[in-house]
C-alpha cells in the first residue's frame, strides 16, 4: 500500500513539474506586444 501511495506521489509531483515546465520556461521577457490576440487586426 505505500508503494503505491509513493507511486501516486510521484507521478502526481512529476505532473505538475511538467506543468510548471511549459508554463514557465517561455521567452524572459513574454511575448512580443501584440502576439495575445493573432487575427485581430483592426
Amino acid at each position: 500500500m505505500l508503494l503505491i501511495l509513493l507511486e501516486a506521489l510521484l507521478a502526481l509531483g512529476l505532473l505538475v513539474f511538467i506543468v510548471w515546465w511549459t508554463m514557465f520556461s517561455g521567452r524572459k521577457k513574454g511575448e512580443p506586444p501584440g502576439a495575445d490576440t493573432p487575427g485581430d487586426d483592426k
